[in-house]
C-alpha cells in the first residue's frame, strides 16, 4: 500500500548503505519513492546490485525492485528533491565534502544520523550547515531499530526543522502508514536526545553485563534521562522534547531492545570483553562509544553533571572494572528526585 510518502515531487536519495540508510531505502521505496541509495563502498553497491540483498548489514532482507544504488555520486544525486544523511557522524563531514559538489540547488537535507561530531562537538544538522549553508536542514530521530523499519514495522518518529514548512514537507513526503512522523520545531533537542541515549544504552548494557537485573536497569535509564535533559535544557532545548519520541522513547528502546549496537556492546563488555573485542563482533557503529567525549565536554562547558556518562567513559577509555563504576554510581549522596527532575 502506497502511504503519504508517495506524494511530492522529485526523487529522494540515501547517503550511506549501513543498515539504517538500507532501511531507509526500503521503506521509502515500498511507499512509492523513487528513491537512490549511495554507498561509500563500490564493491558493496555492486554486491547488492548483484544480489539483491545487503548481506554485510541487513542479511536476509530483499532489496526492492526499483530501488537504485550506486557508489556514483552524480547518478544518486542528479535531480534529487531531498537528500537523507545516513552515515555514521565521524565520516560525516568528509562524506559531504566528498558530495557536496553533486547535491542540486533547492534540495532538502535530512540528517539520519545520530551523534556528535568528535573533535568539534558539533550536531551533525551544524556540520551539514557549515558546508551547505543555502540549503534547508532537518534532522530525523526516535526510536527506530534499521530491521525492524525494513520489513515494515510499525514505526513513530520525529522530523524537526526550525522552518515549519520544511518539517511538514518532509512529514508528508517520507510517511507512511508504517512509519508516522511527527514534527517538531527543537532541533537542539531532538539531536541531543538521539546523540546521548547511545552513551546511557552502553551503561545499561554494562548493567545487564553483570547481570544486576532489570531494576537495576529501570534506574539508570530514568537517571540517564534526568542528565539527558539537564544537558540538554542547559543548552537551550525544550524539556518537552526528552519526554517524547527522540528523548523518552529512543532511550527505552536502545536501552532495553535485543537489536541496540550500544546496549549489545555495554554487554560484552561488562562479560569481560574489551573494548575493542566489543566493537569487532559488528560491521556496525556503536555511536556511544565516540559521543561520550563530546557529551562531557558539552557539560563541562555548562557546568553540568553527567556521572553515569563519567562512569561510561571511565570503562571504555581508562579501563576502570565495570563493577567499579556501576559501584561508584551507588556510592553517589541521595538526592531528592524533585530538585533532578527541576533541573537543579
Amino acid at each position: 500500500m502506497t502511504g503519504a510518502a508517495g506524494s511530492g515531487a522529485g526523487p529522494v536519495a540515501v547517503i550511506g548503505a549501513g543498515s539504517w540508510g538500507t532501511a531507509f531505502g526500503i521503506h521509502l521505496r515500498r511507499a512509492g519513492v523513487e528513491t537512490r541509495l549511495w554507498a561509500r563502498d563500490p564493491d558493496l553497491a555492486e554486491a547488492i546490485r548483484r544480489t539483491g540483498e545487503n548481506a554485510r548489514y541487513l542479511p536476509g532482507l530483499r532489496i526492492p525492485d526499483g530501488l537504485r544504488v550506486s557508489a556514483v555520486a552524480a547518478e544518486v544525486l542528479a535531480g534529487v528533491a531531498v537528500v537523507v544523511v545516513a552515515v555514521p557522524s565521524h565520516f560525516l563531514r568528509v562524506v559531504i565534502e566528498r558530495l557536496a559538489h553533486a547535491v542540486p540547488s533547492g534540495a532538502m537535507l535530512l540528517s539520519a544520523t545520530k551523534g556528535l561530531e568528535p573533535d568539534t562537538r558539533l550536531r551533525m544538522s551544524e556540520v551539514l550547515r557549515r558546508r551547505l549553508a543555502r540549503h534547508p536542514v532537518a534532522v530525523l530521530s526516535g526510536p527506530s531499530f534499521a530491521r525492524e523499519v525494513a520489513i515494515g514495522q510499525p514505526a513513530a518518529l520525529v522530523v524537526a526543522s526550525a522552518e515549519d514548512d520544511v518539517a511538514r514537507g518532509l512529514q508528508r513526503r517520507l510517511s507512511s502508514r508504517e512509519f508516522r512522523l511527527y514534527t517538531n520545531r527543537d532541533v537542539l533537542g531532538v539531536e541531543l536526545a538521539g546523540a546521548l541515549k547511545n552513551v546511557i544504552a552502553i551503561g545499561t548494557g554494562l548493567s545487564d553485563g553483570l547481570g544486576l537485573g532489570e531494576n537495576a536497569r529501570a534506574a539508570l535509564i530514568t537517571r540517564g534521562l534526568v542528565e539527558i535533559t539537564r544537558l540538554g535544557v542547559a543548552l537551550g532545548a525544550a524539556p518537552g522534547t526528552f519526554a517524547g519520541l527522540a528523548g523518552l522513547g529512543d532511550l527505552v528502546l536502545t536501552c532495553t531492545g535485543s537489536l541496540s549496537r550500544n546496549r549489545t556492546l555495554g554487554l560484552l563488555i561488562g562479560q569481560g570483553r574489551s573494548l575493542a573485542e566489543a566493537e569487532g563482533a559488528s560491521h556496525m557503529v556503536a555511536e556511544g562509544v565516540r559521543t561520550v567525549a563530546s557529551a562531557l565536554e558539552l557539560a563541562r562547558r555548562v557546568a553540568v553533571a553527567m556521572p553515569i556518562c563519567e562512569e561510561v567513559r571511565a570503562v571504555l577509555f581508562d579501563g576502570k572494572p565495570v563493577a567499579g563504576a556501576l559501584a561508584a554510581l551507588l556510592a553517589r549522596e541521595p538526592k531528592p528526585e524533585d530538585e533532578a527532575a527541576r533541573l537543579r
